[in-house]
């Protein structure tokens, strides 16, 4: 495991094994109970620790329909973390900051449309702080998630209208950076958001852009994309 995987999964060892501040709030379902987080008068999750190897303030909305699969993500990043901090104990001289925050996009109705939570995390290793994205979408209507192999209708091709649109960001940016979109694919865009206006997709640092250009968010107009949206 990296030194940057390593920031990623941190958060999830401390929040997940009790190294945390307040009250399970109620609910099985709720990825806040299982993470042991307190909800705030804005329906926020917070969970924080501040020891002498680690600070994570980590926080999203507590709304999102589709929890299972948010819980199911930190858990699988806590079990990295422990592995390898079984073999690799971490001491007080190389302390650890993340910083995780969920942000939600709806398109259409409240109960027809679409919901997003996006989580930016905000990693510093010790060498160089890193910012990644992890999505998750549903749609509201059916009850069912929503992927980039979803997203678009059986049989179309929706690398070939979207590789020309992200490639002039990267180029405005200050790509390229370590991988190209031919380098990754169709995994290139698995991190999205639906809003009424566009498809927003997420690229982490380290990726497209050289890692001193940070990490890049590409909006695309829905009316580029409505013949091969599903």
């Amino acid at each position: 495991m990296t030194m940057r995987n390593l920031g990623r999964v941190a958060v999830t060892a401390f929040i997940l094994a009790g190294c945390w501040f307040g009250t399970p709030i109620a609910g099985a379902q709720s990825a806040c109970a299982d993470l042991g987080g307190t909800v705030d008068t804005n329906q926020t999750c917070h969970v924080n620790s501040d020891t002498s190897g680690y600070k994570i303030e980590f926080s999203f909305p507590v709304d999102y329909p589709d929890q299972q699969p948010v819980a199911d993500y930190l858990t699988r990043e806590r079990d990295q973390l422990a592995s390898y901090v079984a073999k690799f104990p971490v001491g007080p001289d190389f302390p650890y900051e993340l910083i995780v925050h969920g942000t939600t996009y709806r398109s259409g109705g409240p109960t027809s449309g679409t919901q997003s939570l996006v989580f930016t995390e905000m990693n510093e290793t010790g060498v160089h702080p890193v910012t990644d994205y992890q999505a998750f979408n549903y749609d509201l209507a059916r009850h069912a998630p929503i992927t980039f192999d979803t997203l678009f209708k059986p049989g179309t091709k929706p690398l070939a209208v979207l590789n020309p649109i992200v490639q002039r960001e990267v180029d405005k940016h200050g790509g390229p950076g370590p991988l190209s979109l031919n380098d990754l694919g169709v995994d290139a865009y698995r991190n999205f958001a639906i809003t009424d206006d566009a498809v927003i997709f997420f690229f982490n640092q380290d990726g497209l852009l050289p890692h001193e250009d940070g990490p890049l968010e590409v909006s695309v107009p829905r009316g580029e994309l409505a013949p091969w949206l599903a």
